[in-house]
């Protein structure tokens, strides 16, 4: 269908989220696509991104309708990445086709990658320009993940948490779920990406949220998914540097300027690294010393 032929949607609302680079963004909130009444609240809401979904998040009779609404939205002026099916089912070519050259795509997710090659078709597919987040959910993503990194139009890895441990049986315990989650961060590493994004935390329960997010961060990943607005100001402040250590990594950067940036011993260049990289987040996401 031609985008004009689409039906027109209502003008989205202005954007007044802070706005935080893709690479770096900590909240990436999940919209169902066939959801349009919450399309303008996301855009709104704290996430650092929003995905509006067309995968798991609708029936399968509804996804034809789905992705139209949502490529309307896009057309007509909304931002957001996009969660679409995975290459083996017969909704993906849709879906890319669809999605490609709309002014308002950020991005795609794309849902249960287990090869490169799946990446590197849908990136061409949507036009060679297109960032594709890896979403791996499964025992073979997972030890594919290196190789998924390295593949031509890779820009972050995400864990599928849920799928994962339906396909291995995996219980949802901290320690059972650690390998697949550091994989994921060695992975993006050796493929020169950003942390990887975490699945997301089912429930209301905000100090499970907490802790689940901080147990993420402890491990290497840099993000998570959420289906919750409520859920957004926890995962932004647990995945943000703290007031101290901003309040540390200025002090440290401004005695490195004082001593006229003289290297004393090995540990200088390390935590000049964590300095930097604590200021450019703090900067980024809006925290202040404390």
């Amino acid at each position: 269908m031609a985008i004009d032929d689409r039906t027109a949607p209502p003008t989205p609302a202005p954007n007044r989220r802070r706005s935080v680079p893709a690479e770096i963004s900590r909240s990436w909130l999940l919209v169902a696509g066939t959801a349009a009444d919450r399309f303008e609240r996301a855009q709104r809401s704290r996430a650092d991104q929003i995905i509006l979904d067309i995968e798991d998040a609708v029936d399968p009779a509804a996804k034809p309708g789905a992705r139209n609404t949502v490529a309307s939205w896009l057309a007509g002026g909304g931002e957001a990445w996009v969660r679409i099916n995975d290459v083996t089912t017969e909704f993906w070519a849709d879906d890319v086709e669809e999605l490609r050259g709309l002014p308002g795509l950020q991005g795609v997710m794309l849902a249960k990658t287990e090869s490169p090659a799946q990446v590197t078709d849908t990136w061409h597919r949507l036009g060679g320009h297109t960032p594709v987040i890896a979403l791996v959910e499964s025992a073979v993503g997972i030890e594919e993940a290196t190789s998924i990194a390295k593949a031509q139009g890779a820009f972050r890895l995400a864990f599928g948490s849920g799928d994962y441990r339906r396909d291995t049986g995996t219980s949802a315990d901290t320690l059972a779920m650690a390998y697949p989650r550091s994989k994921l961060v060695v992975a993006s590493r050796v493929g020169d990406l950003p942390g990887p994004i975490d699945g997301p935390t089912v429930g209301s329960s905000h100090p499970i949220l907490r802790e689940q997010s901080q147990v993420a961060v402890s491990l290497g990943l840099t993000g998570k998914l959420c289906l919750d607005t409520e859920q957004l100001p926890v995962i932004n402040e647990v995945i943000s540097p703290t007031p101290t250590d901003v309040a540390w990594a200025q002090d440290f950067l401004d005695d490195f300027e004082a001593r006229g940036r003289v290297i004393r011993d090995g540990s200088d260049l390390p935590r000049l690294g964590r300095a930097q990289k604590i200021q450019r987040l703090a900067q980024a996401f809006g925290v202040e010393a404390r």
